[in-house]
Parts: structure tokens; sequence; C-alpha cells
């Protein structure tokens, strides 16, 4: 039977529901996709916090290949499910920027000067703030109806829009950014993921993304854009070593980063949100809902203490990749197990991932303004069904504002003090916060004349 044959398509719009195993070829390829979609972010926060700390090259190599061999054990947890840790939901793990001040600030010699020795503690002990919040997500779920979700969904994609932006032009600080050679690339990738996915059948649709990416990446081939000696020089296999670098626990270093597990607490919970509704769950039970959010959560606490041990950052889900979902409209969770044990065994053999890292950035921006566009979207779709009163427009109105705000203009808060910097340095979080504040403080006005 052929793959498109196998890619069903269900009452809904989706060809692969979340519990549907599309077939071993399908999967591995539609895997490829969301590993592609989301190794830059994997790799860059490893390269950004070893250079800023000054560490020799085969220092960052190791942590570089830490992160991914970790990204995908999390990876694997969360999708796959293990006991009560999971959400048995296609999300795709990773360490985050929110981390990078942090840990600088731990590791580097002009602040805490504790070394990797202790980043590697502070990450171990804040794992534990996810996993009690997780305990508790049963209460905090009620306070998020659609006017809070469907704002942070449509924050999700919007925040990420101008990352893709700077992607698409050569990546920030390129001396070719916004060059008519790298907008070139970036529209054409775009409009070959549009064409395909629209007009494409079975397979091919589905891997619109994946199928845009690799024609992008052997144009740039032939104009120089790769760099293949960063692949000769990569080895070809790295066992990962637990605590390689020490292990120091300080009460310091922690309270540097509990600002960042709460922020990444708060982006967790609106992502697996936003991968429910993608998935097309988001209308069973309540009870079930809540569940999976807290055993997601409860992942993202456990990969971040695995995490620890091996020397990667804290780990949390990626929201990159939740416009693969609509986009490809293959919700399967087996799709992304595969995706970890692949990252499993990136880690392990770095030239292979090396030959992913080295993407040019207009080949991943034109591919992630359709993504990211379409995670607006579907935030916006969720906001069609709310009756805009007074009230619900105020709430939009103010999260996005301020959301929005905060990702273009984020000198806005430089003033603020650290904790407070930290829990609104994201415009997720700062719309999430937002319109989970506004919802409780604002109450529904009656029409006049109405008695109670």
């Amino acid at each position: 039977m052929k793959d498109d044959e196998n890619l069903k398509t269900c009452e809904s719009q989706l060809l692969c529901s979340l519990e549907e195993k599309p077939p071993l070829p399908t999967t591995i390829l539609l895997a490829f996709q969301h590993i592609v979609t989301a190794f830059g972010g994997i790799v860059a926060v490893p390269l950004v916090v070893g250079s800023a700390l000054g560490l020799p090259l085969s220092d960052i190599a190791f942590l570089v290949s830490a992160t991914i061999f970790v990204s995908g054990i999390t990876t694997f947890i969360q999708a796959y499910g293990i006991g009560p840790v999971g959400a048995k939901l296609p999300v795709v793990m990773g360490t985050d920027f929110t981390f990078v001040a942090p840990s600088i600030a731990v590791g580097a010699a002009g602040g805490m000067g504790l070394g990797i020795a202790g980043i590697v503690g502070a990450t171990i002990l804040g794992s534990f703030i996810e996993m009690i919040l997780s305990r508790f997500v049963k209460p905090l779920m009620k306070y998020f109806p659609p006017i809070v979700t469907g704002t942070v969904v449509t924050l999700i994609g919007t925040t990420l829009l101008p990352v893709a932006m700077d992607w698409a032009a050569g990546g920030v600080g390129a001396k070719d950014y916004g060059s008519l050679r790298n907008v070139a690339i970036s529209m054409g990738v775009l409009l070959i993921i549009v064409f395909l996915n629209h007009y494409g059948k079975g397979t091919l649709g589905s891997a619109a993304v994946l199928v845009g990416i690799f024609i992008g990446y052997i144009i740039c081939w032939p104009l120089g854009m790769l760099n293949f000696q960063a692949v000769a020089d990569a080895s070809w296999f790295s066992l990962p070593v637990i605590f390689k670098f020490g292990v120091t626990f300080s009460l310091p270093a922690l309270i540097a980063f509990i600002p960042a597990y709460l922020v990444t607490t708060i982006e967790t919970v609106g992502v697996l949100i936003a991968v429910e509704e993608a998935c097309e769950v988001e209308n069973c039970e309540a009870e079930v809902s809540h569940d999976r959010i807290a055993k997601g959560l409860l992942a993202d606490g456990v990969g971040s203490f695995i995490a620890g041990f091996f020397g990667s950052g804290a780990n949390t889900s990626f929201s990159q990749n939740v416009g693969l979902i609509p986009l490809t409209k293959v919700a399967s969770r087996y799709v992304v197990t595969v995706a970890g044990i692949i990252l499993f065994f990136l880690g392990l053999f770095p030239k292979l991932a090396t030959l992913i890292a080295i993407m040019p950035n207009p080949v991943l921006g034109g591919a992630g303004l359709v993504m990211f566009g379409i995670v607006a979207a579907s935030g916006i779709k969720t906001l069609g069904g709310v009756k805009i009163t007074n009230r619900n427009l105020i709430i939009i109105a103010v999260s996005l504002g301020l959301g929005l705000g905060t990702t273009f203009k984020p000198e806005y808060i430089a003033n603020l003090p650290g904790i407070f910097k930290s829990l609104f340095s994201s415009g997720i979080s700062t719309g999430t916060i937002v319109a989970f504040s506004l919802n409780l403080l604002l109450r529904e006005r009656k029409p006049k004349g109405q008695i109670n």
C-alpha cells in the first residue's frame, strides 16, 4: 500500500491523527522535518554560552553534542510518554534562550565565576521547580479559557516571526543581511513549501517543509553558502560523559535560574495548549487536557534534571514546531517519537549533526515564515470563537500590545528589577501573564437593566 494511501483523511482536516502511525519511511521523513525545523534552536544556546564563557572549541563541541543527545531523550519522553512523565503529544524538546543570561551570569568569572559546574548544579536544582509546579496544573487550568489560550497561541506565532525574518535576511549581524540573494532564496523556499503543501498529494504534501528546505540547501551549495569545513572538522563519534565539567550546587546560582524556570513553565503551558489545538484534541474532556499538560510540564522538569547530568542546558518544549502540525496535517506523536530517537543518535555522531547545523539562515527563514505564521493564524482562529465584548477586546489588545511590544522593543523593560526583567523578557510570557491577570481582574459587565 502506498504511503499516501496510509495517511487517511479523518473526519477532521488532519491526514493523520495523534495516535495514528504513518508507514515507517513516511514517519522518518516527517521526523527529519521536525528535526530540521528545531535544530538551529537546539544548537544555538550551547554555542552562545560556550563562546561567551571563552571555552575551547573542543568543550563547545562537547556541549553541542550533549545538547542534541539530551534533546533526543527528552523529546522521546515527551512524545512517547514514560509512566506519568510526558504529554504524549508531538512536541520537540530542547534548551531555550531564556537560560542564556543566567548561564553566562553563573558561569562567567565576571559574574559568579562558578563555571560550567555551577550551571550544571543550578540546572539540576532548578528542574524541581517545574516538577513541583506540574502538580498544580489542574486547579490553574480553569483560568485559561479560550480568550487567554487564543491570545497565547497568537503570541507564540507572532513573536517568532521576527526571528524568521532575521533568518530569511541572512541572520543577525550577517554582512549580507537583506541581500537580494538571501531574499530570493528565502522566498523561493517559502513558495516551494506553499505550493507543495497546497497541491502536493499524500507524503509529498505532508513533507513540503522538508522538501523546500532540502531544495534550498542544494541551491546554496554552488553559491558557496555551505561551510563543509565545519563538517570535516567534526568528529565521527562522541560519547556523552556525565559530569564532565563537575557539579557545584550554589544557592545564588539557583536563584539566578529561578526566573528562567518560571518563564519556561508559562511558555510550556502555552505550547502544550497550542499543540492540543493543532492536534484537534482541544475539545476533549477538561480532565484529560489538564492531565496531559501536567505530564508535559513534568517532562520539562525531568528533562532538565537529565540535562544537568550531561552538561546540556535546561530543556523545554519548542514552539517552533507547533506550526508544522496544521501545515502538514500530520499530528502523529509517533513521528516526533522517532525524531527523538534520531536526535539521540545525532548527538553521538557530530559529523552528521554538523551537516544539519550548517543550514544557511535564508533557507530556515523561508520555512519559518510559513510555519510561525500558521501558529499565529491558529490562535486567531481560536479567538474567532470568542464573543468580542468590550472586556475581551481589552484583554486581547493589551496582551498582544505588551507581548509584541517587549518582543520588538526589549529595552522597554531594561531597567526593571532582575526577577521581573526575566519574567517579562519573553513576549510569550509577558502576554500570557497579562492575559491571565486581566481575565481574573476584569469582570464582564452586565447590560444595563439586567437583573441578577
